[in-house]
């Protein structure tokens, strides 16, 4: 992907909280949702939103897009938004899963979401398969993008039975580095604190569900996503702690053993994955693509004239997705 930035929005910062607060999301209207609730296995909830559009036309079954979103956010995220617009001009049909407890309401379990989180993902990737006759493509962004990987690289050559492609954009795919830098500098004073705004609360209203499930004096003290991870995210997700969740969970470790397309896009400023953290081809193995532009920021991209707009990652995820499915 060629990409460069406006010349006004210089910088990984500029080029990631520009586009997620100011810069344009779609050309069309706002996306109308339909939400669909799933009961999980261990009999939780996830609540998926479908793209509200016009019924299938007839011939070969549409392909479906799925993504799933980063840390904290929803089918209300502006990159969700972005990609709805590309897969309503290209007639695709497309849902957001969302993670449990970012749909808006609290899930129920003793557990909430994590960046490994990859059997999550292959149930959820299974059961569309299971109601869909076209292909099944999927990006994972931040978050998502690293659980996704995990996901494909545990399943192996099995993953071609749930997924035709697979893509990650700007995933912290070795979560160790990405978390030493957002708790550094600017980062810790603007992104850290956006996070744990709504993460902490969350998690303590976890604990009023299920009293005593983690140390609620560590986690109202907790300044930084590891000590949140440390006492919340790994405990809760059978980790022995947070250094041992960001190895287990990271998705670098196994990206040669993914056997199905998959496209890793990572902006080489970005302010939350270090460029020295992104694979090299020998690390991606065969199957993967990299992506690894100079410029965009975390899930930035911003393109053209003020205030600039953020489709244009979409469109190119999304065009190299349907290349893969042979469309």
């Amino acid at each position: 992907m060629k990409y460069a930035a406006p010349w006004w929005l210089p910088g990984g910062n500029a080029q990631t909280i520009w586009p997620a607060v100011a810069a344009r999301r779609r050309r069309g209207p706002a996306p109308r949702f339909r939400r669909e609730r799933w009961t999980t296995p261990d009999g939780d909830f996830v609540d998926l939103d479908w793209l509200a559009a016009a019924p299938p036309a007839p011939g070969p079954a549409r392909p479906l897009l799925a993504l799933f979103h980063g840390l904290e956010g929803s089918s209300r995220s502006h990159y969700a938004e972005a990609f709805a617009d590309v897969a309503a001009e290209r007639g695709l049909d497309y849902v957001v899963p969302h993670f449990r407890g970012c749909s808006g309401e609290l899930n129920k379990a003793a557990r909430a979401y994590h960046s490994g989180d990859h059997a999550e993902i292959g149930w959820i990737l299974a059961r569309l398969r299971e109601q869909r006759q076209g292909p099944l493509l999927a990006v994972g962004v931040s978050l998502g993008g690293n659980a996704l990987l995990r996901w494909a690289g545990e399943a192996g050559v099995a993953a071609a039975r749930c997924a035709d492609a697979v893509a990650a954009v700007c995933a912290p795919l070795d979560l160790a580095a990405g978390a030493a830098a957002i708790g550094r500098g600017f980062n810790r004073l603007v992104y850290t604190q956006m996070f744990l705004r709504t993460m902490k609360p969350k998690a303590l209203a976890k604990w009023e569900q299920h009293p005593g499930l983690f140390d609620r004096v560590r986690l109202a003290a907790a300044r930084d996503l590891y000590e949140f991870d440390d006492v919340f995210t790994a405990p809760l997700h059978g980790f022995r702690d947070a250094a041992d969740y960001y190895r287990r969970a990271s998705a670098k470790p196994h990206l040669h053993r993914i056997r199905i397309p998959a496209l890793a896009l990572n902006a080489l400023n970005d302010p939350f994955v270090p460029a020295a953290s992104v694979p090299t081809a020998e690390e991606a193995g065969v199957q993967v693509t990299l992506w690894q532009p100079a410029q965009g920021g975390h899930v930035g991209f911003p393109c053209g004239p003020w205030p600039a707009h953020v489709r244009y990652m979409p469109e190119q995820v999304t065009s190299w997705l349907l290349r893969q499915a042979g469309r």
